[in-house]
């Protein structure tokens, strides 16, 4: 059953250079999983804090969209990608502490010098959760020079098995075959900031193949969700919830 899951006006939402110094200023959500509750704070743009079983794992930290040195300290942090939004030292360093580890990309390894790699289709066991790197990457959308803005190979997504719960957060992409291909997705995290990602079309297509539960638009910038959910009309098998996640 596909629902508009919007705050009327999104009143705790407040835009400014740092946005929502406060955590409690975050909408959220918890998905209920075999080993207990999973809730999923909604920052911005890219990025996620999700805590379970008193783990706080951050994704993507983006010191303009938040303040992380009011935000809970991370003891996983999730980084998709080496683009300036997605990987940013100073909100790293803010929401870590010696005991944090950090899961990145080859390409993020060459700034951070730190951290474990994790190359597409490598998987990873920490505090008790899989992490499965899926690729994350271009077909259509290309610099004005051709390339694409996410060469294949050098972006993640990350698949989180909590419980029998798996959650798909896609990092900047578009509806790729191994996306598409994905199975037993109970929610997931689809990026619509165009041109970088995908175009409501695309998501919808990736949804309808993998079908996910639960599906989150996020990281849209400008893209209105609401062309998601005309696309998405009458498909009963995906609850499409919409956040503020520009």
């Amino acid at each position: 059953m596909i629902r508009l899951l919007l705050s009327a006006l999104f009143p705790c939402v407040v835009l400014a250079p740092l946005m929502f110094a406060e955590s409690a200023s975050y909408e959220r959500d918890t998905i209920k999983t075999t080993a207990g509750g999973v809730e999923i704070t909604f920052i911005a743009h890219g990025t996620l804090m999700i805590v379970w079983n008193d783990n706080t794992i951050h994704v993507d930290p983006y010191g303009k969209v938040a303040d992380y040195r009011a935000l809970p300290a991370a003891d996983l942090i999730l980084i998709t990608h080496h683009h300036g939004d997605h990987l940013d030292p100073g909100a790293i360093e803010s929401v870590s502490n010696d005991k944090t580890k950090i899961i990145l990309t080859e390409k993020c390894a060459e700034t951070m010098k730190q951290g474990i790699v994790m190359k597409n289709g490598d998987v990873q066991h920490i505090m008790g959760i899989a992490v499965e790197a899926v690729p994350a990457y271009n077909l259509v959308h290309n610099r004005p020079d051709g390339s694409p803005f996410h060469p294949k190979g050098e972006g993640n997504g990350y698949v989180l098995t909590i419980g029998k719960t798996r959650i798909y957060v896609a990092g900047d992409t578009e509806n790729t075959p191994e996306m598409k291909s994905l199975r037993n997705i109970d929610v997931a995290f689809l990026p619509m900031n165009l041109p970088y990602t995908m175009t409501p079309e695309m998501v919808a297509d990736a949804a309808k193949a993998f079908k996910p539960k639960i599906l989150y638009p996020y990281h849209y910038g400008k893209t209105d969700p609401s062309r998601l959910l005309d696309l998405l009309k009458g498909t009963k098998e995906i609850e499409i919830r919409v956040r503020k996640m520009e």
